[in-house]
C-alpha cells in the first residue's frame, strides 16, 4: 500500500498535490515579467507580434510540461543553493544558450560557416536563417530523439522501482536491467534503423547527430554517477561539484526538449525578438513550475506523475524520430505529452482516493 502523503498546507478535499490554494510566490514573478514584456512587445511591434509571442509561450509550456516533472525529480536531490542557481543561471542559459546560441551553433556546423556569419544572418536575414535552421532539423531531431529515448529507457529499465503505472508494460521493461547497457543498444539500433529511411545525403548527419546524443548521455550519466558515489566522502567543494553535474544534466535535458520548439517557432514567425520573448517566457514558466513541484512535494503526492512524464518523453522521442521521415505537426507532439501527463495525474488522484 502506498503512503498517503499531503503537502504541509494541503486541505483534505482539495486537488491532490496542489493544496487548497496555489502559492502565488511561485508564479507571480513570471506572470509579472510576462505581462510587462508582452505588453511592451505589443506596444512597439503591434498586436500580431503580441499574438504570435503568446502562442509561442503556450507552445513552449505545452511541449515542456513533462520536462518540468522530470526536472523536479532531479532538483529534489540538489541543495537549495543549486536550486536557486537553476532559476537564475539556469534561466539565462535556457533563454540565451539553448534558444538563441545553440541553434546558431547547430546551423553553423550544418552549413560549415562561422558562427559570426550565422549571427549576422539571424539578425539581418531571419527568413534565410530560419530556412537554414529548418534544414538542420535532421540533426536536431536525431540528437534530441536519441537523448530523450535514453532518458526514458533508463527510467523504465530501472528494476529498483517498486511502483508502476502501466504495470503490464512497465514490470516487463524492468527485466532489461539484467542486460548491461540495454538502453544504449536500443538507441543505436533506432538511429541505424531510421537512417535507412532518410535521403542518402542526410544519412551521415542523422547518424553523427544520433551518436552525439548517445555520447552526451553517457558523459552526463558518468559525471553524475562519479560525484554521487563520492558524495559521502567529499567535502563541501565536492558536494558543490555534484550540484554542478546535476545542473549541467538539467540544461542538456532542457536543450533536448526545446530544440524542436525552436524549429517550430520559425513556422509562425521569422522575427528573432518575438521568438526569444515567446520561448523565453515559456521557459521561465516551466522553471517556476519545476520549483513549485519541488517545494510542494507534488511527486510524492501524485505517485504516477513521474511515470506519465517519462511516457511523454518516450512519445516525444518517437515523434522526433518520426519527424526524420515525415512531417509531424507540433500539435500532435504536444498532445502526446499532454495525454500521458493528464492520464497519470488522473490515475494518481484516483488511487489516492482509494487509499
Amino acid at each position: 500500500m502506498v503512503e498517503h502523503i499531503h503537502g504541509k498546507d494541503e486541505v483534505p478535499g482539495s486537488i491532490p498535490g496542489l493544496g487548497s490554494r496555489i502559492k502565488m510566490k511561485f508564479f507571480l514573478p513570471p506572470i509579472i515579467v510576462s505581462v510587462v514584456v508582452l505588453l511592451t512587445l505589443g506596444f512597439f511591434s503591434g498586436l500580431q507580434a503580441l499574438f504570435i509571442a503568446t502562442l509561442l509561450v503556450l507552445l513552449e509550456i505545452t511541449l515542456s510540461f513533462d520536462n518540468a516533472v522530470v526536472n523536479a525529480r532531479v532538483l529534489i536531490s540538489m541543495s537549495e543553493k543549486w536550486q536557486r542557481r537553476f532559476m537564475t543561471w539556469g534561466i539565462l542559459i535556457a533563454v540565451f544558450g539553448t534558444r538563441v546560441f545553440l541553434p546558431i551553433v547547430i546551423v553553423s556546423l550544418s552549413v560549415w560557416a562561422s558562427p559570426w556569419f550565422i549571427i549576422k544572418l539571424a539578425v539581418f536575414s531571419p527568413a534565410e536563417y530560419g530556412h537554414l535552421l529548418e534544414q538542420s532539423s535532421y540533426a536536431i531531431n536525431s540528437f534530441g530523439a536519441t537523448f530523450l529515448l535514453l532518458v526514458a529507457l533508463k527510467y523504465f529499465f530501472d528494476d529498483s522501482k517498486t511502483v508502476h503505472w502501466i504495470g503490464l508494460i512497465e514490470r516487463r521493461l524492468t527485466r532489461f536491467s539484467d542486460i548491461d547497457a540495454a538502453e544504449i543498444g536500443i538507441a543505436l539500433l533506432a538511429i541505424l534503423g531510421f537512417s535507412f529511411f532518410v535521403p542518402g545525403k542526410i544519412q551521415s548527419t542523422v547518424l553523427v547527430a544520433g551518436i552525439a546524443g548517445v555520447i552526451v548521455f553517457i558523459l552526463m550519466e558518468g559525471v553524475i554517477g562519479f560525484f554521487s558515489s563520492k558524495q559521502k566522502r567529499m567535502a563541501a567543494a565536492g558536494v558543490a561539484s555534484q550540484g554542478l553535474a546535476l545542473f549541467l544534466y538539467l540544461e542538456v535535458l532542457d536543450a533536448a526538449f526545446s530544440l524542436d520548439s525552436v524549429v517550430g517557432a520559425f513556422a509562425l514567425t521569422t522575427s528573432i525578438p518575438v521568438i526569444i520573448i515567446g520561448l523565453g517566457i515559456g521557459a521561465y514558466f516551466v522553471r517556476s513550475l519545476t520549483i513549485f513541484f519541488v517545494r510542494r512535494r507534488t511527486l510524492e503526492s501524485l505517485m504516477y506523475l513521474e511515470h506519465g512524464a517519462h511516457w511523454a518523453i518516450l512519445g516525444l522521442s518517437l515523434s522526433m524520430f518520426a519527424s526524420l521521415i515525415l512531417e509531424v505537426p507540433e500539435i500532435v507532439t504536444g498532445s502526446i505529452g499532454a495525454f500521458f501527463v493528464i492520464a497519470a495525474y488522473y490515475s494518481s488522484v484516483k488511487i489516492r482516493g482509494s487509499i
